[in-house]
């Protein structure tokens, strides 16, 4: 990797949900039982996720959460990772900092004594290799603006959001916060979409932030930018939005990727790696992290979309949002 920017002691920090991913094997009856639709994802609140949890078999248990994992991804090209989410001070608040801390990545927000408890997928996963998902947000939208670190804010070179904690008021402050403080440093901010519900909502909203110019850099797949835009298609959206943003990263599933920065359009086509596709999960965290690592590193354009193609070929080509081959290696050729 070239040289990470000058005067900084992160490449990428990361404001985002932090969940604990609880993953077990079930039989589809225990899905019967809990009334659980095969293959669907729902949300929790505190009680079902409690009972829900305590129902589950033997579990492996990591941290998770969307731009946990791409901050995963960033360190593990051996780029230099910090994360800002809020946990709770319980068990699994204790597996989510050792474990995102174990991949590299710095995690010093401190655990919130009272309010609720830390955030959970829990993943259940039947014989057909089958996943159904049920979220519970708890203590990761009780995150405040009163928990942020400014020197560390300002010793990042991007500083990378994501769309999920934008739903809840806290954590809009604290992002908003981030943001300011980021680009009084000098410093770019990313944004993540995250997910088409995250958008409908919120459209107006994140409009006025894209025209305040408040973000450097947008991530974005096919849907999430058309929602954005209320555009029927891709091409309608990509225009309406690119006047509004620096540099718009779209993930174009089988047909690779592209971004667009001043009005210049690069397109790369899809990696393939192993087998192919095995479980798609984590797939644009992972991009994002490979995109993060080329542009913080002086990379091309061109490069930084072959970088997160790469990064999210490996993760698809398993199970689980996280890389399990070495990223440095696969991309060394680059």
């Amino acid at each position: 990797m070239a040289p990470s920017v000058t005067g900084t002691r992160l490449d990428v920090l990361a404001i985002g949900d932090a969940l604990v991913d609880v993953k077990a094997s079930a039989e589809d009856s225990f899905l019967a039982e809990e009334g659980l639709v095969k293959g669907s994802m729902q949300v929790l609140d505190t009680e079902g996720a409690t009972r829900l949890y305590a129902r589950m078999g033997q579990a492996r248990e990591t941290s998770g959460g969307s731009a946990a994992n791409t901050m995963a991804g960033v360190a593990a090209l051996g780029c230099r990772a910090g994360f800002v989410g809020q946990i709770a001070d319980d068990q699994l608040g204790e597996i989510f900092s050792h474990d995102i801390r174990a991949l590299g990545v710095e995690f010093n927000t401190p655990p919130k004594a009272d309010g609720l408890p830390t955030g959970r997928c829990l993943i259940l996963i039947t014989p057909d290799a089958q996943r159904t998902m049920s979220t519970y947000r708890g203590a990761s939208h009780e995150l405040s603006a009163d928990v942020l670190d400014p020197e560390q804010i300002r010793g990042a070179a991007i500083l990378y959001l994501e769309a999920y904690l934008w739903r809840s008021a806290g954590p809009r402050a604290a992002m908003e916060r981030a943001m300011a403080i980021a680009h009084e440093a000098g410093r770019k901010v990313a944004f993540t979409l995250s997910d088409i519900v995250c958008i409908h909502a919120h459209r107006e909203e994140m409009i006025a932030m894209l025209d305040s110019g408040a973000i450097d850099m947008l991530f974005a797949n096919e849907n999430e930018i058309k929602a954005l835009a209320d555009a029927g298609d891709r091409e309608t959206a990509i225009e309406a939005i690119q006047s509004k943003v620096p540099l718009v990263v779209v993930t174009c599933g089988e047909e690779g990727a592209l971004a667009v920065e001043h009005g210049r359009r690069v397109t790369v086509p899809i990696a393939r790696i192993g087998s192919g596709v095995v479980d798609t999960t984590g797939a644009g965290d992972l991009f994002a992290a490979g995109f993060l690592v080329g542009q913080t590193t002086g990379r091309s354009l061109e490069d930084s979309l072959r970088l997160g193609a790469i990064a999210a070929a490996e993760v698809i080509s398993h199970f689980g949002s996280r890389p399990e081959s070495d990223l440095k290696e696969l991309v060394a050729t680059l």
